[in-house]
C-alpha cells in the first residue's frame, strides 16, 4: 500500500516497521479448521475440532509414550553408506547429508527403550521427514537390533510405521530388508516377545509387506493411509473400480486387518493395556 493511501487509512505504521505474523503459530487442518500451534501439542497434535491426526515423529511419539520423555536411544550413530554411488538429481550421498543436517536425524527411524507406565518397553519410531520414510538397510537393521535388544532383556517391542516405502536409492539392498526384518520377527514370535505394530499416516509399500503388519497385535491411528500400491496402480492392475477409502485405517479394520483403532491421546493406555493382556499381567489404570 502506497505511503499517502497509508496516512489517509490511519495507517501509521512504516512497511519496514511491519512485524509478519511469525510461521507455526497456527495450523490448518485438511477440513480447514484452524488451531493454534501451542494447543496443537497439547492436543497431542490433534487438531480438537476435528480430529485430524497430524504427522508427527518419533520425538513427539517418544514424549507421549515413554513416562517423563525419559529414554535411551539406542543404535542412534547407525548410517546409511551409498553402495550403488546412486544419483538421480542429485547424488544419493548429497541427498543424505542433506537431510540429515536439515532433519537433525541419522536415518528414517529411531529406536529407544525406556518405561511406559512403570514397565520397560522397546520402541521403533519411523520419521517421515527423512526421505518419505523410506526403508533402507539402516532403517532394516534397527529394526533387528531392537528386536534383539527386546529378546535379551525380555521387553515388548513397539514398532510405528510412518513410510512411503523402499527406498529406492538402495535398491536390491532395500528390498532385502523386507525378508530381513520379517524373518527376525519370526524369531521374536517363537521367543514369545509381545510385538505391538502401530500404522500411521501414511504406512505404505514394503513397510506394509513386511514389518507394518506382522505384529501380535496390529493398530493404526484414525484416518491413516495404510496399503502396498497407490490406488491408481491396484485399479490397474486390476481392472476393477475400487472401494471409496479403501485404503483408510477404517477401512482395514472394518475387513480384519487390524485390530483397532486408537486415538492419538490413548495411545500410550491402550498399548499399555494390551501388553498386560498378552503378558498376563494384572491391568493398570
Amino acid at each position: 500500500m502506497a505511503w499517502f493511501k497509508r496516512k489517509q487509512k490511519g495507517i501509521q505504521t512504516t512497511t519496514e516497521e511491519k512485524k509478519d505474523t511469525p510461521k507455526g503459530l497456527w495450523y490448518k487442518s485438511p477440513t480447514g479448521k484452524i488451531v493454534d500451534a501451542e494447543q496443537l501439542a497439547k492436543n497431542y497434535y490433534v487438531s480438537p475440532e476435528d480430529g485430524y491426526h497430524v504427522r508427527i515423529g518419533s520425538k513427539e511419539y517418544f514424549e507421549i509414550l515413554f513416562d517423563d520423555n525419559t529414554f535411551t536411544e539406542l543404535e542412534k550413530d547407525l548410517k546409511s553408506k551409498d553402495p550403488l554411488k546412486f544419483e538421480d538429481t542429485k547424488k544419493y550421498k548429497d541427498r543424505l547429508k542433506q537431510v540429515q543436517k536439515k532433519t537433525n536425524l541419522n536415518d528414517a527411524i529411531r529406536v529407544a527403550v525406556g518405561k511406559s507406565k512403570g514397565k520397560k518397553i522397546v520402541v521403533a519410531a519411523m520419521d517421515f521427514a527423512f526421505i518419505g520414510g523410506s526403508m533402507g538397510a539402516v532403517v532394516g537393521e534397527k529394526i533387528v537390533r531392537a528386536a534383539n535388544y527386546s529378546m535379551k532383556h525380555n521387553l515388548p517391542l513397539i514398532i510405528i510405521s510412518k513410510s512411503g516405502g523402499a527406498r529406492m536409492m538402495e535398491a536390491a539392498q532395500s528390498l532385502m530388508q523386507l525378508a530381513k526384518t520379517s524373518a527376525k520377527l519370526e524369531q521374536l514370535a517363537k521367543a514369545k516377545i509381545p510385538y505391538i505394530s502401530l500404522c500411521t499416516d501414511p504406512t505404505t509399500g514394503g513397510t506394509t509387506a513386511s514389518f507394518a503388519m506382522l505384529g501380535d497385535v496390529n493398530i493404526a491411528e484414525p484416518g491413516a493411509l495404510i496399503g502396498f500400491a497407490g490406488p491408481r496402480v491396484v485399479k490397474d492392475t486390476t481392472g476393477k473400480d475400487l472401494p471409496e477409502g479403501f485404503q483408510s485405517a477404517e477401512f482395514l479394520k472394518e475387513h480384519g486387518f487390524l485390530d483397532f483403532i486408537t486415538h492419538r491421546k490413548e495411545l500410550k493406555d491402550n498399548i499399555n493395556k494390551y501388553l498386560d493382556l498378552i503378558l498376563n499381567r494384572p491391568l493398570r489404570a
